[in-house]
């Protein structure tokens, strides 16, 4: 017998016994493995927690996890899968839906947070997702429900600490974020981990809808290591929905209410198979109190996975706003004129993500992702309002008071006359748009050591233009940054941060920052009043000048106009990187079984190098060679050409203080929290300071009708506070969740606040007796609003919100008048389409 014959025989005698095998470990070959540890807030193992494995909203199995707190679950399904964990004291956990096909391994590791208290899992810290218990910053995360009636964030943003919202007039008003201290650009803003701030860092909240937005953290200090420039006082991280169940689920929500205000919102989601998809669609129209205030706003939201594998995924998600609100306050508040300018500003914004994660090991992530940021500002006015006076168009006659009791009365410039130059009507445009690309690779070599690595390239353009004036200006940026990060713990006790950065900026350079946080568990979490943390954060954190700064430089205008003495004399120097630094250090502490959480952070912050604005009234006396006539025919120049100011970085200021907060889980039912923040910030050297001691003119610094009261016009002097960020500000919010009833009643504090009328210059006689006294110029204000819902039946709710209860009007800045008390009251509608 051969060879072959011998094994041809051997084979066919095996087949049976072979095929008997397959027939009864069919399961086994062709199975699904999800794995992973439960562990608590702190990383260490839960014993004895349950684990079910979800599939098409059926459960397929549940274990229990061993002593350290693994898991391991077989099934012989494929498809979405996600994974639910609950354990004696732990609120029950929900994990992202994920794919997995025959024969894949998931990892799915879960943090299960305690029954009462309300703790996140938070990425804006360290750039990857940790409990926010070992968070080494100040993070605060909002879900869904606390802005679940609201068609923005702002009246939301209020409840964290260490925020002061401004918003500058009624709905759509524009509105600007300083977190403790910083400037209102300081922040960086970033949409599923891409920037959207314009270039520069100014970002406007007020056009930025609820709708398409599933989840928001903010992070208070600076973090340019993992987020570049603009991130230099603090993170806003916003999150897209993505669909979640196993069959298309559409829900549609409308309201209306006083002011002739409606509210329409559609949104679509779900998962099939290896795709989960969602949409969003929303229209609000209002026409706000004043007249020529009206606004509008249209979002439109996708967000689209598709899962290679299960271990990679791809996604794309795409934001769309188009707004346009009246502009009846000129250049400063409505009650400052009396009268409503007809104007009108237009915005769209547009952004767009595309993603690729990939699992490598189970040790081993990356991640790369493309961010699109499209953004198009235009300003428009038809005919000059206002009372003609010697060429010139001037408000009717007022009285302002300010909250510290002085008040000054006239007329302030509402729109410059035709016989100065100015063309009507006219439009301002304004592009800024961004391509972002970022890589990150994160290695966890153990509990001890987690690695990331990261690199973002940002192609930045901006363009500023005036078609009546054939006026244009262009920039580009070509920014690099690299950025490297150690992270872990030790006994789940002690966690730590340390981090750098390096960036090449396309218009001041190369800049590096360090990052450093720990946090420390004196006592950990359990019965009584058991757990005690303390935490250290310091950082450094820089800024770009925005496109009109950039466009604005005084330098540049100095050194082409004759001006070099100028510069040699103030130390003006080429438009440049604003700088920060900022240590904070707190404790946390745990009452009554957890169900009381006490936090208290004090934080020192400087603020470097800030870019200041100084008046196109001075920039004439900073070229003695003109003559009178020659400087007022600069004036209307610049004045035509909307440079109202020039800009350079002169300013500086200390920003200190304490943030607390408390928050109590009332049962499963009643959530309670409240905070309070004290900052006291002082301004160490301005421009506007040094003109008004090295010249020794008047005219920029005083109001002849307070003699003897130093006024700064477009910033404030050294040893005053920076402008519109209150010494006090406190927040408490009730949140209720019943079977039935829910509801939200939350109240922001605010004391009063420097600022500036911005008005020298601005009277019949282009003098300065419209300023007022900078300190304590804003009033103090209490915002109680309240939000009720109604479930009828699961499909079908019922829900009305009451903002302003008080009709409180100093909300907003002196000179803007605040939105009296307004309600919406509307319903939604589930619609659930089952296989």
């Amino acid at each position: 017998m051969t060879l072959a014959s011998w094994l041809s025989r051997r084979l066919l005698a095996l087949l049976p016994i072979s095929a008997l095998l397959l027939l009864l470990v069919p399961a086994a070959a062709y199975a699904v493995s999800v794995s992973g540890t439960v562990t608590d807030p702190l990383g260490r193992p839960i014993a004895g927690a349950i684990v079910a494995l979800v599939h098409d909203g059926q459960v397929l199995k549940d274990v229990r996890t061993g002593d350290d707190g693994s898991y391991l679950i077989v099934s012989a399904h494929s498809g979405r899968f996600y994974v639910l964990a609950s354990g004696h004291s732990f609120r029950q956990l929900a994990t992202q839906s994920f794919y997995a096909g025959t024969l894949d391994n998931v990892q799915q590791n879960i943090v299960l947070e305690p029954e009462w208290v309300r703790q996140a899992v938070v990425v804006t810290a360290t750039g990857a997702p940790e409990p926010q218990a070992q968070a080494p910053g100040s993070v605060t995360g909002i879900g869904a429900t606390q802005f679940q009636n609201r068609s923005t964030l702002i009246d939301t943003l209020r409840q964290v600490p260490g925020l002061e919202i401004v918003q500058t007039g009624e709905r759509g008003g524009e509105t600007s974020l300083f977190i403790l201290g910083g400037n209102s650009t300081a922040n960086r803003v970033v949409l599923d981990g891409v920037p959207i701030e314009d270039v520069g860092g100014r970002f406007d909240f007020a056009n930025l809808a609820t709708t398409g937005l599933s989840d928001v953290e903010v992070y208070r200090g600076a973090n340019s290591v993992l987020y570049g420039s603009d991130a230099a006082a603090g993170v806003v991280s916003l999150t897209t929905p993505r669909g979640s169940t196993q069959f298309p689920s559409l829900l549609y929500e409308g309201s209306a209410g006083n002011y002739d205000t409606y509210n329409n919102q559609v949104q679509l989601g779900g998962m099939m198979n290896k795709l989960d998809y969602y949409g969003g669609f929303s229209s609000l129209n209002t026409q706000n109190s004043i007249p020529n205030d009206g606004y509008h706003d249209v979002t439109s939201v996708a967000n689209v996975g598709w899962s290679l594998s299960a271990r990679t995924e791809v996604r794309i998600t795409a934001h769309n706003s188009d707004s346009a609100t009246g502009v009846p306050s000129g250049n400063s508040g409505y009650s400052f004129y009396g009268i409503a300018n007809d104007g009108k500003q237009l915005d769209q914004d547009s952004y767009g993500t595309g993603a690729i994660t990939h699992t490598l090991t189970d040790k081993l992530h990356g991640v790369v992702r493309y961010g699109l940021v499209r953004k198009r500002e235009e300003s428009e006015q038809w005919y000059p309002a206002g009372n003609l006076i010697a060429g010139n168009y001037y408000g009717n006659p007022v009285t302002v008071t300010g909250a510290n009791g002085y008040s000054v009365t006239g007329q302030a410039l509402l729109n410059y006359g035709t016989s100065s130059g100015t063309v009507y009507p006219w439009q301002l445009a304004l592009d800024s748009n961004r391509d972002d690309l970022f890589a990150q690779m994160d290695y966890l070599h153990g509990p001890h050591l987690d690695v990331i690595a990261g690199f973002r390239y940002d192609n930045e353009r901006g363009v500023e233009k005036e078609p009546v004036y054939t006026f244009r200006e262009g920039l580009a940026r070509g920014n690099y940054d690299y950025q490297a990060q150690l992270g872990g713990e030790f006994k789940s006790r002690f966690f730590y941060t340390a981090a750098g950065n390096v960036e090449k900026n396309g218009l001041f350079g190369t800049v590096g920052t360090p990052h450093a946080g720990a946090s420390w568990y004196l006592v950990r979490p359990g019965r009584g009043i058991h757990g005690t943390k303390i935490d250290f954060n310091f950082a450094r954190g820089y800024q770009e000048p925005t496109i009109d700064q950039q466009f604005g430089s005084l330098y540049a205008f100095l050194e082409s106009n004759g001006g070099q003495a100028a510069v040699s004399k103030y130390g003006v120097t080429p438009i440049g990187a604003e700088l920060s630094r900022t240590y904070n250090g707190g404790f946390e502490q745990s009452l009554f079984s957890q169900r009381v959480t006490l936090r208290g952070t004090y934080f020192h912050n400087e603020f470097g190098n800030q870019i200041e604005p100084v008046p196109a009234s001075l920039v004439p006396t900073l070229l003695p060679n003109l003559t009178s006539a020659q400087q007022q025919q600069l004036l209307s120049f610049l004045n035509n050409n909307y440079a109202y100011e020039l800009d350079l970085n002169s300013m500086s200021w200390r920003a200190q203080g304490i943030e607390s907060q408390v928050d109590y889980g009332l049962g499963r039912n009643v959530y309670l929290r409240a905070g309070y923040t004290w900052l006291q910030a002082a301004v160490e050297h301005s421009f506007e300071s040094t003109e008004c001691t090295v010249t020794g003119t008047t005219r920029p610094c005083t109001n002849p009708n307070f003699p003897g009261i130093p006024i700064g016009n477009y910033a404030p002097l050294v040893g005053a506070r920076p402008f519109r960020r209150p010494p006090h500000t406190a927040f408490a919010s009730a949140i209720y969740t019943g079977k039935r009833w829910s509801g939200v009643l939350d109240t922001a504090y605010a004391s009063r606040a420097d600022d500036s009328t911005y008005l020298g210059g601005d009277d019949v006689t282009g003098g300065n007796t419209l300023l007022l006294p900078n300190r304590n110029l804003d009033y103090s204000y209490t915002k109680l609003d309240l939000g009720v819902t109604y479930q009828l039946k699961p499909s079908m709710s019922f829900y009305t919100q009451l903002d302003n209860l008080t009709s409180n009007q100093h909300i907003s800045p002196i000179g803007y008048p605040s939105l009296p008390f307004n309600f919406q009251t509307g319903m939604r509608i589930t619609i659930r389409v089952h296989k």
